[in-house]
């Protein structure tokens, strides 16, 4: 099969800014060149995509980068800039596309989804988060009703903000194990990863470090500097240990010493990543049963699930963290989140989208 792939229009592959569409992007594709299919990436100038993906096609695009619809309010209109990265970037695949079998949208934007209506070429989209905009949980029903086949989604719990799908095809998310070095260290920090921004809820993840005595290890880019600073200014000094931004390589590393990740979401997780990252290198989370993670997390076997913004919950469930096999972690994504298991979803559903168009 040969599939062009349109990334987010947030920010340029490796910058941290597109959150987790990146580690599924470089995931997806390295598990469909492994199923020996041929892919080509749409994506902002300065993109990289990970090593191991070196067969795969990238091109990329300047523009203006698109607003997150997480930060704009449920009913604000599409705002397209002038100089538009997404529609540079969409012009440029369905150029590509006229040589390919589908177009795999991963923005969860408006502009690719609209023009599904007005293309006979087969455009499928991973909706990355749940319903962040009313224009485009309305449109994604108008095309639903044309393209019933068209989109995926992550997690049951995801899917359930769009009501007016009746059988949603989930695909969960996976990753390149080879990536993840597992590590049998109990002993470690407390660890905290996303972007640092209010929906992430971190404040609620300091809180329980510090109630223990702890420093909370902090992974991530910081999106919101005002946020970042007011929660630092919330706890003693020195509270918290800022870690910056790190490649999936790099991070491993780390957080695989670390003895605990907490996940503190304030809105429903598509998926949660990070959550599979740690779980790769045998580090349990402690997290709100709230959006994906709450279908990812076995709790009590690979790690714990909270009342939803019950922080002292969530500090009771990380005093009896060491009753947690590690093994037990690795051993979940091995058989469930693994990059060609995913990809394996994928072209399934790929396989249902062009059976459409013929």
């Amino acid at each position: 099969m040969r599939i062009v792939l349109i990334s987010t229009p947030i920010g340029f592959l490796g910058s941290g800014k597109g959150g987790g569409v990146e580690l599924t992007l470089n995931s997806l594709v390295s598990g469909l060149i492994s199923l020996g299919h041929f892919v080509e990436v749409v994506a902002p100038k300065n993109s990289r995509l990970h090593e191991s993906n070196v067969n795969a096609k990238l091109h990329v695009v300047e523009g203006e980068d698109q607003i997150s619809w997480q930060h704009q309010n449920y009913n604000s209109p599409v705002s397209i800039p002038d100089n538009s990265l997404l529609a540079g970037m969409l012009e440029k695949g369905l150029d590509i596309a006229k040589h390919a079998d589908v177009l795999l949208n991963m923005s969860y934007d408006w502009l690719p989804i609209w023009m599904t209506l007005n293309l006979d070429i087969p455009i499928a989209h991973i909706i990355s988060m749940g319903s962040e905009s009313l224009v485009i949980s309305n449109l994604i029903s108008k095309v639903y009703a044309k393209y019933p086949n068209n989109f995926a989604f992550h997690s049951k719990m995801q899917a359930n903000d769009y009501p007016f799908i009746k059988k949603p095809t989930i695909i969960g998310n996976g990753f390149n194990l080879d990536n993840y070095i597992f590590q049998d260290s109990d002993k470690g920090p407390l660890a905290w990863v996303g972007r640092i921004a209010p929906e992430k809820g971190l404040e609620d993840a300091v809180y329980v470090a510090n109630q223990l005595g702890e420093k909370l290890k902090v992974w991530g880019f910081i999106e919101d500097k005002m946020y970042a600073s007011k929660i630092e200014k919330s706890f003693p000094q020195g509270a918290i240990d800022w870690m910056g931004f790190l490649s999936t390589d790099e991070l491993q590393k780390e957080l695989g010493k670390c003895r605990g990740l907490l996940n503190t979401p304030k809105w429903n997780e598509a998926y949660g990543n990070v959550i599979v990252e740690a779980l790769a290198c045998g580090v349990p989370v402690v997290a709100y049963k709230r959006g994906g993670p709450s279908e990812i997390i076995k709790h009590g076997q690979t790690g714990y699930l909270v009342d939803p913004d019950d922080k002292k919950n969530m500090l009771s469930y990380v005093e009896i963290l060491e009753k947690i096999k590690r093994q037990k972690c690795r051993e979940w994504v091995e058989k469930n989140a693994s990059a060609d298991i995913f990809a394996n979803k994928v072209v399934n559903w790929l396989n249902k989208v062009m059976h459409e168009y013929k």
